[in-house]
């Protein structure tokens, strides 16, 4: 196997890392627009398997090109949505395995955005899956954390634990501090501006999916290991989109627990026009706004020594149990910064997000898992991608997950 990774910022640099310590690779190939930043992360990991390369993630010809050129087999997106469908298309035309963290881009309805689907989440390549499926070749969409691990606990709770699923409700939560300052959000500010400020989606049997407003449909959910009760709102999220397509659930939700004063800061950024990715033409410069905002504010993957804390991704599974009881099981995943900045000088955000695309490029390499087409997480057996996560390390990636039994939720 020989990978191609195109992004060296915070996730595709904590990708690297992780794979370092993994031998079921050839060669791994790291690729950015700025020669330099693959360079110095390949000069840090001191590993004659690993080198750089120079690529245009927008060009799908360029791609192509590179991966051509290095003989890449399988190619892993670690750069932010805009860039998908390049990547997508260019791996394709190379004849190369597919992996990303995001899908492509969606687009609110025009004239009723709250009230009506537009262009969903994935929609652009699920367009082309016939042409994957006919090729044979593979594309796994969606194997971050989230999407990515929640994906792997819907399968694994549709499988093992529930013989039917009222709800799988994605919820996201931590208590990550960055010291001295005030407004760093640890993960890409131009994806997460696009994810909160686009209608969430959810799901429901019948209905289909449909679009409700920003923010809605505030809770409290009490995170485990420590973090406690955060307050989460509808976010639009590629798990609600990918999960009713392989299980059966009548209810799938991503709720995000942002914080008061994010949302607000969200909301001015909004109301200025500064989360708009047209261009405007300042002084003779062509600029986008959500990109100045995001050249403005500290790159995430610089924040590690700075953050404390930790971060919970997991899935509130609520149905009918394997015994034919009620039953609510949060399925989860915790990633302290402590640990990750310890063992690979990575911040827990991007680490937590890195490791799941590296443990299914390990278990394509041995062949438990395989597949053609356009497919997501939840098409593959959960199991054995549960069980490497786990296991101790040399053998496994010694990041052990949970499971905790919740109160039924209140019937109304």
């Amino acid at each position: 196997m020989r990978i191609l990774i195109i992004g060296a910022g915070g996730v595709g640099s904590a990708a690297a890392r992780i794979l370092r310590r993994r031998d079921f690779f050839d060669a791994v190939v790291i690729a950015d627009y700025d020669p330099a930043r693959p360079q110095a992360l390949v000069d840090e990991l001191r590993d004659e398997r690993f080198s750089a390369a120079q690529v245009d993630a927008s060009d799908a010809g360029s791609v192509a090109a590179l991966i051509r050129e290095h003989g890449a087999t399988h190619v892993l997106n670690a750069v932010d949505p805009r860039f998908v469908m390049p990547i997508f298309d260019g791996a394709f035309a190379a004849g190369a395995t597919y992996l990303d963290m995001a899908m492509s881009l969606s687009q609110r309805h025009p004239e009723h955005p709250y009230s009506e689907v537009g262009v969903k989440l994935g929609d652009e390549q699920f367009a082309k899956e016939e042409e994957w499926t006919d090729a044979g070749r593979l594309a796994l969409v969606g194997i971050g954390v989230e999407p990515g691990l929640s994906d792997v606990f819907a399968r694994y709770a549709e499988d093992e634990l529930f013989s039917e699923i009222d709800e799988l409700g994605v919820r996201d939560g931590a208590n990550l501090v960055v010291e001295g300052s005030d407004f760093a959000p640890s993960f890409s500010i131009w994806t997460t501006i696009e994810e909160c400020l686009n209608p969430p989606v959810i799901y429901e049997e019948g209905k289909g999916w449909y679009v409700t407003e920003p923010f809605s449909e505030p809770e409290v959910f009490d995170f485990p290991e420590g973090i406690g009760p955060v307050e989460c709102v509808n976010v639009e999220h590629e798990e609600v989109l990918l999960m009713p397509r392989w299980t059966k659930a009548k209810r799938v939700t991503f709720k995000y627990g942002l914080g008061d004063e994010f949302i607000e800061v969200l909301k001015v950024l909004h109301k200025l026009g500064l989360d708009s990715t047209a261009k405007l033409n300042v002084k003779g410069v062509e600029v986008a706004p959500r990109d100045v905002v995001a050249a403005a504010l500290p790159d995430p993957a610089t924040l590690g020594d700075k953050m404390s804390g930790k971060t919970c991704a997991g899935v509130w599974v609520t149905g009918t149990g394997k015994d034919g009881q009620p039953r609510s099981t949060y399925l989860y995943h915790v990633a302290d910064n402590e640990q990750t900045m310890r063992e690979d000088n990575s911040q827990a955000v991007v680490w937590q997000t890195a490791i799941n695309p590296v443990i299914a490029l390990e278990l394509l390499a041995t062949g438990a898992w395989s597949g053609t087409g356009v497919l997501g997480p939840e098409a593959f057996d959960a199991k054995p991608f549960l069980e490497l996560l786990a296991a101790p390390q040399p053998a496994g990636y010694g990041s052990p997950w949970g499971m905790r039994e919740q109160p039924l939720p209140q019937q109304g």
